[in-house]
């Protein structure tokens, strides 16, 4: 079911001449919040082990708690932002807590404050996340909605590519000095809530508020519940990014050359973003979705046979395509499965799939790949990607 809630008044090809302003803001304060977050996120670890003086299972802590917390609260931001009729409001929040919040690490002296300031940041990002997709869908015709969300993804994927060179560059003329480079993500933050507060309007409202704050996928029909569970089957087998750096250290990648890895492959996801994002407008974005995940178990069965180093760079690139095909079509699906009043619940349960997975999938992804090797380990996510499309079949949409 395909809810087409936008005046239809210009012809499609006039209004997708340009992206409106909420989505263009939207998409430049995703690139300057990820300059912040990914000019610190890489040294997290490094900094915790050697200079707070915490270990390895502290970090998993860390994460475990931070992933867990933040998904809980995108849920009650989705739902609220619905039941309060605007979603501006939290979207500021949520960006502003993490802009005050992240450059504390530069100057804390233990393991505990670290969590606490992660604890805080990903506070900030379950209660923009629902709100602000919501806000996407809500400022465009349904029939760019692919292109929109195409754009927002790729300034973020932009932002996270020229934190880590900023970041470099900057260890590289003042070696170790963390604290520094941690304070001065102050610039990037302030900027972020600067735009938001000039930049972003709240769209005209076609709906009424709604009349109770509501957690419960009550609202949503079986088809939402489906391509929810198809999510969480295809998460559990989306293992930590970082476990392919791991296996790109196998084959021999410089542990130098993986930052440049890095950047690349952000590069090449934020490019395809805006490509694919104009393909799930024409083609729907059921199919784009499908065809993403069957990319993404080959390209898992490729890290498994892999055997060289220059297997390693075209695999991360047809990863890359993966996130391409998918990230626009998945948040085009939601706007596309449920009315305008339940947007931002809907955006806030999606989020919440996803990260809700997220954590057993590292965990159990990484007690295979110890225990029974790469062809095992990669060899599971691919099936269950395969499993989650099969699933995905039955949701009919566009």
């Amino acid at each position: 079911m395909k809810f087409e809630d936008e005046p239809d008044a210009k012809h499609v090809d006039e209004i997708a001449k340009e992206l409106p302003r909420n989505v263009k803001v939207l998409g430049w304060v995703s690139f300057l919040n990820d300059v912040a977050s990914e000019m610190i996120f890489p040294l997290l670890p490094q900094f915790l082990l050697t200079v707070l003086g915490g270990n390895r299972f502290f970090l998993g802590i860390i994460e475990g708690v931070v992933d867990s917390a933040s998904s809980i609260v995108k849920i009650w931001s989705g739902g609220w932002s619905d039941r309060i009729g605007s979603r501006k409001g939290l979207v500021l929040f949520g960006y502003a807590l993490a802009a005050v919040s992240r450059p504390l690490i530069g100057i804390i002296t233990a393991p505990w404050q670290l969590l606490t300031i992660r604890l805080a940041d990903r506070i900030g990002k379950g209660t923009r996340n629902a709100p602000r997709d919501a806000l996407i869908a809500d400022s465009v015709a349904s029939e760019i909605r692919g292109r929109a969300f195409g754009f927002n993804r790729a300034m973020d994927h932009l932002g996270a590519a020229v934190g880590p060179i900023f970041a470099a560059a900057l260890l590289w003329f003042y070696p170790n000095q963390y604290r520094a480079l941690f304070l001065l993500a102050v610039i990037p933050g302030a900027l972020v809530v600067l735009l938001l507060a000039l930049g972003l309007r709240e769209p005209a409202k076609k709906t009424s508020a709604a009349q109770k704050l509501i957690w419960t996928l009550q609202p949503f029909g079986t088809e939402f519940r489906m391509y929810l569970l198809a999510l969480v089957v295809f998460t559990l087998g989306n293992s930590s990014d970082a476990f392919l750096l791991v296996r790109a250290r196998e084959l021999g990648v410089a542990t130098t050359m993986l930052p440049i890895l890095w950047c690349v492959f952000h590069v090449l996801k934020g490019g395809g973003n805006l490509v694919a994002g104009r393909l799930v407008d024409r083609l729907g974005s059921r199919p784009m979705i499908l065809g993403g995940w069957a990319i993404y178990a080959g390209i898992y069965l490729g890290f498994a046979l892999a055997s060289a180093q220059w297997h390693i760079w075209l695999l991360f690139a047809g990863y890359a395509a993966f996130y391409a095909f998918t990230e626009p079509a998945e948040k085009t699906l939601v706007a596309n499965l449920v009315g305008p009043g339940q947007r931002g619940l809907a955006y806030g349960w999606f989020n919440a799939a996803v990260g809700i997975g997220s954590l057993p999938a590292s965990l159990l992804f990484g007690a295979i790949y110890q225990e029974l090797g790469a062809l095992a380990a990669f060899g599971s996510g691919a099936v269950l990607a395969l499993l989650a499309a099969l699933m995905l079949l039955g949701v009919r949409s566009d």
